[in-house]
């Protein structure tokens, strides 16, 4: 399963914003924008916050396509592939686009703050640590649905980090689409999220016009 393995600090980087990409880490004076090192990455990084050019229609698509990718962990072919099932559907195309990055399993994880980061979250699944109703799941891009239970698999509970990890769960921080049961680590998909829940600083309407060019 293909997935980006390169340094990920360079990608919040060249975006010019957290993407929250390692966990607390991102909350730390160790991260990359806080040690002064806000420019892109590169020989001509620094270089290029003093260049002071007006970005064209065509960067600014770019950019925001390129920052909802990194921020769900998804590489080029898929994103392009949800885009077009997005725009098979009754709606608006951007938001569908948002809501079915956001029902991925492994964002799902995330959110249920059963990971520090989209990234480990994937790995939990793809370790098989997650039932989805009742059946074992390795596949972090399945898509949840309404009605869905998720649970931590009952040899996973025994081992150190979810022992850990319990201790820190709290019911009340998840969005209001899931509902935890902390104590059981189980999860339950209460209805599909809307462009409301999902609190990135992303304009759809730029990924549309991108791929609409």
């Amino acid at each position: 399963m293909a997935r980006y393995t390169g340094p990920v600090c360079k990608l919040c980087r060249r975006e010019g914003e957290k993407l929250f990409l390692k966990g607390e880490r991102c909350m730390s004076p160790k991260c990359s924008l806080e040690r002064k090192r806000n420019y892109p990455p590169g020989m001509h990084g620094r270089m290029a916050q003093f260049r002071g050019r007006r970005p064209t229609d065509y960067s600014r698509q770019l950019r925001e396509k390129q920052k909802a990718r990194r921020i769900y962990g998804v590489l080029e072919r898929q994103f392009h592939r949800y885009f077009r099932e997005a725009e098979r559907k009754p709606g608006l195309t951007g938001e569908n686009l948002l809501i079915m990055l956001e029902s991925r399993l492994d964002n799902v994880i995330y959110r249920l703050k059963l990971a520090d980061s989209r990234a480990q979250a994937r790995q939990l699944v793809q370790h098989g640590h997650f039932l989805l109703n009742g059946r074992r799941t390795n596949i972090p891009s399945l898509l949840v649905r309404p009605g869905d239970r998720i649970t931590v698999r009952e040899g996973s509970r025994r081992r150190p980090y979810f022992k850990e990890r319990i201790k820190y769960l709290d019911e009340g921080a998840v969005p209001g689409w899931l509902s935890l049961d902390a104590e059981a680590l189980e999860a339950k998909v209460l209805k599909s999220p809307t462009r409301e829940d999902i609190d990135m600083t992303i304009n759809e309407q730029l990924i549309v016009e991108y791929y609409s060019r």
